[in-house]
């Protein structure tokens, strides 16, 4: 799991004591799963809505990239 997913999940409360290991591994990759689909969605609209104001496709692209290398996202 990525670092910084995996962070989220304990600043949310997942990871307290029991609550991850009570879950099983369909749940917590359903969470996982969530997580990089938020990631995937957010990242993609900023770039867009960046990329309108600009009209810079190499920038958008390069961001695009460097964001979803970040979080760890395919």
């Amino acid at each position: 799991m990525n670092e910084l997913i995996e962070h989220c999940l304990y600043e949310s409360g997942l990871t307290a004591q029991g609550c991850w290991d009570e879950l099983d591994d369909y749940a917590k990759e359903a969470i996982e799963r969530f997580a990089k689909l938020i990631i995937q969605q957010s990242c993609y609209k900023l770039m867009e809505m960046h990329k309108n104001a600009n009209g810079d496709h190499n920038y958008y692209h390069h961001a695009s990239v460097q964001l979803k290398e970040h979080f760890g996202v395919e």
